[in-house]
Parts: C-alpha cells; structure tokens; sequence
C-alpha cells in the first residue's frame, strides 16, 4: 500500500493546501481533490490525514514555529506549511507509519510540489523534531516528544 499511501499524502496536501489559500471547507476541498476512480483505501486514508491535522492544527504550527523559528508559520509558503504539518502530524499522531517513512514522504512531496530549497528545509525541521527526543519538545506544547513516542504505540 505504500504507492497508495503516497498517492492519499498527495490528495491531502492539495487538500490542505485548497483549504489553506482558498478558504474552501475540508468536506468541499477533499472531494473535490480525490476525484473520481480514487480507490476506497486511498480516499479513506487521505481523509484520515487530513482530519487529524485539522484536528491538532496549532499543536503541530506550534513545533514547526519552535524548530523553524526564523520562518513564522503563517510566512511559510503554503506548500512548505501544509509538507510540514502532514509530516509532523504522522510523526505525533499515527502508530502505524514508521518515522523515517513520514520525512522520506515529506521530502518526496517538497521535492515534487515545492520551492528547490523545499526539500532542505523540510528534512532539517522534521530531523529537528525528531532529534529533540524527550528535551525540547516540552517547552512548545501541552506534550514532549516521550508522550508522543508513547501516543504512536
């Protein structure tokens, strides 16, 4: 499923990024970026995605300010912002992707949708977020990277 699951991060991050710059709400934008002929397993799963982000939306803008805090969250480009927050919401929140898998994604989806400097910047603020361990992260949020370790099992 893993071509899956990189086709479902593509639908949720032009999701994302539709609800974003346009303002559209998620049950028009999702939709309308999944398209016809999307299998169930890939919609179901960019669904998943984009809901937990909205859910948690400024827990996660809360680590990319902390570990990227020379580039304000809402001055990021829209692509960047949206990379980050799906990769940064798969870190915290889903115990079945691997945390190698989610920056190796994110990177792919820089390299793919973003800037020539995305790639970079993406893998240093998620390698940032990853690094900090148990130390850093305490100081951003309600939750340190321990309970997020302990949230993903």
């Amino acid at each position: 499923m893993s071509g899956a699951r990189h086709r479902a991060r593509v639908i949720a991050l032009q999701a994302l990024y539709e609800i974003d710059v346009v303002g559209h709400a998620t049950e028009a934008a999702l939709p309308h970026c999944i398209g016809e002929g999307t299998s169930e397993d890939i919609a179901s799963f960019a669904q998943q995605l984009v809901t937990t982000i909205l859910q948690h939306c400024s827990d996660i803008d809360e680590r990319i300010q902390y570990f990227a805090p020379a580039y304000p969250v809402g001055q990021l480009s829209p692509v960047d912002r949206s990379i980050l927050r799906l990769a940064i919401s798969e870190i915290m929140f889903s115990r079945d992707i691997p945390i190698k898998i989610a920056i190796n994604e994110a990177v792919e989806l820089a390299k793919a949708f973003g800037s020539e400097a995305s790639p970079r910047f993406v893998n240093g603020v998620l390698g940032a977020v990853v690094s900090a361990g148990s130390t850093a992260l305490g100081s951003c949020g309600n939750s340190d990277m321990t309970q997020i370790k302990r949230e993903r099992r």
